[in-house]
């Protein structure tokens, strides 16, 4: 009976006694490994980003728009099957609700801004006093807008962060005068700047109250209601008493109600797909290296027949014979991994380093998955030589060496 130590020496000695066969068979798996990690990695780091971006505004919040998105029937995807507003009075209404902790109005255009003696076209935004508390969005200097009654909501404008640098470059905009077709803005505070969300750059903007935009841009109804709740609730029945509460007042369910919950899901279910089907690209080459190892042992099988019929005829099991080609082409297999992990977790932080706009992130669970997929590979591909190696005959067997 052979003792475990002794199979273990067998199997590195066999390993290294063809270095340069073994290191090709280790490189073979390296390299598969390491295209796993690699493509995971950036794959995660993507995941990541994007959550991050969509989740910068807040995860406990409702969007509700006008109009009923058809599903069935001959009407074209996408297009509402009523015309009826949301209006300020409904938008009071859905902030009266249990859970809700915020509400801005939304209605939003396209205009040429004048202040300081510059022009510049960009996007103004009707909104509540509310926005900053359901987007998660500060003020870098000044304050935001008040919490006024619609009807006397005075002429107050709040710049984005590059708006104010467009207009206003290293100057104190704060009391500036700003024309937006044919009115006239004063301005009470900046924004602090967020950056660009999905290519819109969310600092080239102004803020309004929401009564000033819809009589700017000549509107009856709000384009968006965005409302923020309570944390632990769930997002189900908040928009449930959403639903319930504008039926009520509309008659009949004439708005889309869009959770970010829900959203963050879906979007989360799509992006693990993704890097699911990125990994999987990347296990073309763990394959690769899989019929490498087969090929490594089959000649090994052929090489040492001798040895196996002197191992067959001092009494060796069979199961021990198997057990040292098994050993042996998982500790290839293991070794590779080992190789591959360093070079794709190297690699990854390389790309990162040399491109931080990239996103690259590598988890621990992907690392070790990695490793027992590339051991599974040598102990798959080991089987059929291991198992040709212990049903070889003693006396075929030497009579062949």
């Amino acid at each position: 009976m052979i003792r475990p130590r002794d199979s273990l020496l067998l199997a590195l000695r066999a390993i290294t006694a063809h270095r340069l066969r073994s290191f090709l068979t280790l490189l073979g798996i390296a390299v598969g490994v390491a295209a796993v990690i690699l493509l995971t990695s950036i794959g995660e780091g993507i995941h990541r980003f994007v959550l991050a971006e969509f989740t910068q505004f807040g995860t406990n919040v409702i969007s509700v728009s006008p109009g009923r998105t058809k599903t069935a029937g001959h009407a074209p995807s996408g297009i509402p099957t009523s015309v009826r507003p949301l209006t300020l009075d409904d938008a009071r209404a859905l902030e009266r609700l249990p859970h809700i902790t915020g509400m801005t109005a939304t209605v939003w255009g396209n205009s040429e801004v004048n202040a300081n003696g510059r022009l510049r076209r960009t996007t103004v935004n009707g909104v509540s006093a509310d926005m900053l508390k359901v987007f998660s969005i500060k003020v870098r200097s000044g304050q935001f807008l008040p919490a006024e009654d619609a009807d006397s909501a005075r002429a107050f404008m709040v710049l984005g962060a590059r708006l104010k640098e467009e207009l206003f470059g290293t100057a104190n905009p704060l009391g500036a005068k700003v024309h937006v077709g044919g009115m006239q803005f004063r301005v009470i505070g900046v924004l602090e700047a967020k950056g660009q969300f999905l290519g819109i750059d969310l600092d080239d903007a102004a803020y309004i109250p929401t009564a000033r935009a819809l009589e700017l841009y000549n509107r009856d109804g709000i384009m968006k209601i965005d409302l923020s709740y309570e944390e632990g609730v769930r997002a189900a029945g908040v928009s449930a008493l959403v639903r319930s509460t504008l039926t009520a007042r509309h008659g009949r369910e004439d708005f889309t109600i869009t959770t970010q919950e829900d959203m963050l899901r879906t979007l989360s279910n799509i992006l693990d797909v993704l890097t699911m089907a990125v990994g999987a690209l990347g296990s073309i080459s763990l394959l690769v290296g899989g019929v490498g190892i087969v090929t490594i042992m089959t000649i090994a099988v052929n090489e040492r027949t001798g040895e196996i019929g002197l191992l067959v005829a001092l009494g060796a099991p069979r199961r021990t014979i198997l057990g040292l080609f098994l050993g042996e082409a998982v500790a290839l297999s293991a070794l590779g991994g080992l190789m591959g992990l360093l070079l794709g977790f190297g690699l990854a932080q390389l790309i990162h380093l040399l491109v931080p706009a990239l996103p690259v992130h590598t988890p621990l669970s992907f690392v070790a998955l990695a490793e027992l997929i590339a051991v599974a590979i040598g102990l798959l591909a080991g089987v059929l030589p291991a198992r040709r190696a212990a049903r070889l005959n003693a006396v075929d067997a030497l009579r062949a060496e």
